[in-house]
């Protein structure tokens, strides 16, 4: 800095990242300047603004896949068992009883699911090239139109256990259905008696997880759930008339003689 103000550090500037402050250093935030003097809001977004700006992609199905979490599962001969749920399709034949090879994890494969959607699992097919993932659905898929989590079967599963009663797949599907359409049923409509609090809050989280929020791939046409072809049914229906309301009109109304 020379004794007129005018900055004579071009050199330090550029080096520091910042563009040569010209005539008062003071006040341009000079590299050289004074330690006391605190940077001004332009000086720190110089340097940034000369960055590029960073490209985001919108992630496919497959890239969502990779963030959900893995199991590590035998593929059976009547598919594939998890907490008591079977999941099966056609094209698993090839994987019964075979081994994957990954010695880490037991020769078992790797299966990504929904903690929040329990009706569909996918399985890595790691030695075709590319990589593949195979949707199975899970065998009550088309019993199951309302989409639930592990919390719902979870909780059904231990008031099952409670109250002394088998806790089997068929079972467990059948009290999950149970309490949510207890739910949500309104307090004018009989329905049994009234969830408790502790279902009711499991009821609550399970609707409010009930759409994915991600492009998942879809299951295979032969296992979608009845309530798509019940929703075609309906739509078939004849609509009744629709006769609009007329206009109301104050300065019409005004000239009547009442």
């Amino acid at each position: 800095m020379s004794r007129s103000g005018r900055c004579t550090c071009s050199r330090s500037c550029w080096s520091s990242g910042l563009a040569p402050c010209g005539r008062t250093g003071r006040t341009t935030g000079c590299a050289t300047r004074s330690p006391r003097a605190a940077p001004s809001p332009r000086t720190r977004s110089t340097p940034r603004s000369c960055k590029p700006p960073d490209t985001s992609l919108a992630l496919t199905a497959e890239d969502y896949l990779e963030l959900l979490p893995s199991r590590w599962q035998a593929v059976n001969s009547y598919g594939i068992k998890i907490t008591h749920r079977v999941y099966d399709c056609d094209e698993l034949g090839e994987f019964r009883r075979r081994k994957s090879g990954i010695a880490a994890h037991k020769d078992r494969w790797e299966v990504k699911y929904d903690p929040y959607d329990v009706r569909l699992v996918w399985l890595r097919d790691h030695h075709s090239d590319p990589c593949r993932w195979i949707t199975v659905p899970w065998r009550l898929l088309e019993h199951a139109a309302t989409p639930f989590g592990e919390l719902a079967w979870d909780h059904a599963a231990r008031d099952l256990r409670q109250q002394g009663h088998p806790a089997g797949e068929d079972e467990i599907a059948k009290a999950v259905g149970d309490l949510l359409h207890r739910a949500g049923t309104g307090p004018d409509e009989p329905a049994g008696p009234r969830p408790s609090r502790r279902e009711a809050k499991a009821a609550a989280r399970t609707r409010a997880t009930a759409e994915p929020s991600w492009p998942r791939p879809a299951p295979p046409a032969d296992q979608q759930p009845e309530s798509a072809e019940a929703e075609t049914e309906e739509s078939n229906e004849e609509i009744a008339e629709v006769i609009p309301l007329k206009v109301f009109d104050a300065r019409q109304e005004a000239r009547k003689w009442w």
